[in-house]
């Protein structure tokens, strides 16, 4: 059992973290003429907004219950706190990693196909796709509440998370979710390797474009860090998500939950 301050020291630094590269990503996209850059920038911003978002919803819930330890029987009997946070837990857990692969591709389609003119997007329209994903993970988030799946308060009873049991409704949204997230780190990895080694072909040829390729190679840098991070939180989870759904119900009755076991509401 680990003290209350951990949880809560660990989330102040992630949210100051956030709030700093924020400041630092609004200071450079007000310099910045270079399209391509600024567009990805814009997709860079969407994604720490949603980072520090989901820090701060997540843990405005899960902080407080370490220091009281409030019964959740008695203070969501309707379970619509544990909605809102297993909602929560999928929409911001799902948007990193579609915003990884969004900007991905749009590195790679910038790269490989630098003079088409359907490549150059504007912030306008950066702002858009950002705000597309934001909407379908939360239509994602939503599928619990419609009646696919199930939130239920997962070990050790601080958070809610999706139903990992034997229901034809689970079975579905757990491999929705995770097949989907494995799905984006499998499409971040291919558009980044490709990118990756067409920069390396062409970045020693001619002087004049030099510094172009340079920020090229210093947005690949950071796409291939997000991708990195987000292959190591998450794929170990999405792939224990998959197999547990697939397995069948032992005889016993008792199914391996998140992360020993699962109390419903």
């Amino acid at each position: 059992i680990t003290s209350p301050w951990f949880s809560t020291t660990f989330g102040l630094i992630g949210l100051c973290s956030n709030l700093f590269a924020l400041c630092v990503l609004l200071s450079s996209s007000r310099k910045l003429s270079s399209r391509a850059r600024s567009s990805f920038l814009v997709f860079l911003c969407g994604l720490v907004v949603t980072d520090f978002m989901g820090l701060l919803v997540t843990a405005s819930v899960i902080v407080p219950y370490h220091f009281v330890k409030f019964p959740w029987a008695e203070v969501d009997p309707g379970c619509h706190l544990c909605n809102f946070l297993g909602f929560s837990m999928v929409f911001f857990g799902q948007c990193p990693l579609l915003l990884g692969a969004t900007m991905a591709g749009e590195r790679f389609l910038g790269i490989n196909h630098p003079f088409s003119r359907s490549t150059s997007i504007s912030k306008r329209r950066a702002w858009s796709i950002v705000g597309l994903v934001w909407g379908f993970c939360c239509l994602l988030g939503l599928l619990p509440v419609l009646g696919l799946g199930r939130y239920t308060l997962q070990y050790p009873g601080s958070w809610c998370f999706i139903t990992l049991l034997p229901d034809t409704g689970d079975v579905v949204f757990c491999l929705l979710f995770a097949l989907l997230g494995i799905f984006s780190v499998l499409l971040s990895f291919i558009f980044n390797t490709v990118s990756v080694v067409t920069l390396c072909r062409v970045y020693h040829d001619r002087e004049s474009v030099q510094r172009h390729r340079d920020s090229e190679v210093e947005m690949m840098v950071q796409l291939v860090g997000i991708m990195i991070i987000a292959t190591i939180c998450w794929m170990p989870l999405l792939i224990f998500i998959v197999q547990t759904a697939l397995q069948q119900l032992p005889a016993d009755g008792h199914i391996q939950l998140l992360p020993t076991e699962t109390t419903e509401m």
